[in-house]
């Protein structure tokens, strides 16, 4: 089976690590930076902290770092909401890779983050065996190299959805695991900070994979993944995919051509053949040639038979440890190729639902503003503010009011213009 060509996933990067969570992958665009969480009383939440508290220190933590956590622990309910919304964007391939992960604007930071950390990066590589690439990529798709690390109490965050119950076992775990940092002093209950559910750090790790895989590179006695330097942040998800059974040296895949009348059932990550078995099949690499053989091989379609191909290998395989997610896995490596300096994805990409491409919905929007029905920006998502406008538009011009936008609608435009 291949994906989708559309992909409906999480439109936050919080639940990072989410092979252990079932989490999202990174959809968002740059926003705004959001009001910080304001906690509200709740005597259900009180009684609660005061029954986990006998629950943490029969779980081998002191009370002396029990008890400053929970009293400053506050109930958010916004973090609830989250939980609750978990808000999902319905996003074609091109628009995760083209408009977000492997943007003009990600692909430039990111060569300027790995320029920057070059030495300490090539360090990490040189312990762990990850390409200092594929660390920045990570690095850039999880708090955009750094700038967006999350500012929400751990303790709290983790400890309101461990009350809430959803989830409660799970979150519980995260929460017992975010005191064991306080008890170990890898940092400060004030610098405890994420995102909503507890994901921290450059590379946003939740608390349980920080107790299992963070590592204190820098030699001071802290496993610290909050710091300004990024070092120690870096290096346990290098650490995290070292263990996972990344393979130096190896792609993660290489982009492929399928031949006329080829069986697409053949796709998707259960089906594993070598690479020469591929070749006999009439697959080949982008300039014709027979693809490279780095192992068993699996084939996968993220936009549909008529998309771009791939055939990942291991690294592919344990990128997905990191974030359960082909779109993610593609992500990463491909970011991780554009910033050591290769070439763009080469198969053509397929329109959405509506028979538009990322450069049709950005046109649309730059020629609705134009025209006096402001979008709020031509980022080639149809979101709240493009269909406000597009309803304004259709409602002006005598047109049926849908809010969705049309080839129609764009060639009208583009008369008017």
């Amino acid at each position: 089976m291949y994906l989708s060509r559309r992909s409906t996933i999480l439109g936050l990067s919080a639940l990072s690590l989410s092979a252990c969570m079932g989490g999202g992958v990174p959809m968002s665009t740059p926003t705004a930076r959001a009001a910080p969480m304001r906690a509200e009383r709740n005597p259900a939440f009180d009684a609660w902290k005061s029954q986990f508290r006998g629950r943490a220190i029969s779980a081998g933590i002191p009370a002396n770092v029990v008890d400053p956590a929970l009293n400053a622990a506050g109930f958010l309910p916004d973090v609830i909401a989250r939980d609750r919304r978990q808000t999902e964007f319905t996003r074609t391939f091109e628009d995760y890779i083209q408009g977000i992960v492997a943007s003009d604007e990600r692909i430039a930071a990111g060569r300027a983050a790995l320029s920057r950390h070059n030495a300490t990066l090539r360090a990490i590589e040189a312990r762990y065996g990850v390409e200092a690439e594929v660390v920045t990529a990570v690095w850039g798709l999880e708090s955009r190299y750094g700038t967006e690390r999350g500012d929400i109490p751990v303790i709290s965050a983790t400890a309101t959805l461990a009350f809430d119950g959803r989830r409660g076992a799970f979150f519980e775990s995260q929460l017992l695991a975010a005191l064991r940092i306080l008890q170990r002093g890898d940092t400060s209950l004030a610098n405890l900070r994420g995102s909503w559910a507890g994901a921290m750090g450059h590379t946003q790790f939740i608390p349980t994979t920080y107790q299992d895989y963070a590592v204190d590179f820098t030699g001071n006695g802290r496993r610290d993944i909050w710091s300004d330097d990024p070092a120690d942040g870096l290096a346990s998800a290098a650490n995290y995919l070292s263990r996972m059974g990344w393979r130096r040296g190896a792609p993660w895949g290489v982009e492929v051509r399928l031949p006329e009348g080829f069986n697409t059932g053949l796709a998707g990550r259960g089906s594993t053949r070598s690479v020469g078995e591929w070749a006999g099949l009439g697959l080949r690499d982008m300039d014709g040639r027979n693809p490279p053989d780095h192992g068993a091989a699996s084939l996968i379609l993220p936009d549909g038979p008529r998309g771009p191909a791939f055939l990942v290998f291991q690294n592919f395989r344990t990128i997905l440890r990191y974030n359960n997610s082909e779109f993610y896995a593609i992500g990463i490596g491909h970011l991780s190729d554009r910033i050591a300096g290769r070439g763009p994805i080469r198969g053509n990409f397929q329109p959405d639902r509506h028979g538009l491409r990322v450069g049709d919905r950005q046109e649309l929007q730059r020629l609705l503003t134009r025209a006096g029905f402001d979008t709020q920006g031509a980022d080639g998502v149809i979101g709240p503010n493009s269909e406000s406008a597009i309803r304004a538009y259709q409602q002006a011009r005598g047109l049926p009011v849908t809010g969705q936008p049309s080839r129609a609608l764009l060639d009208m435009l583009r008369s008017r213009a």
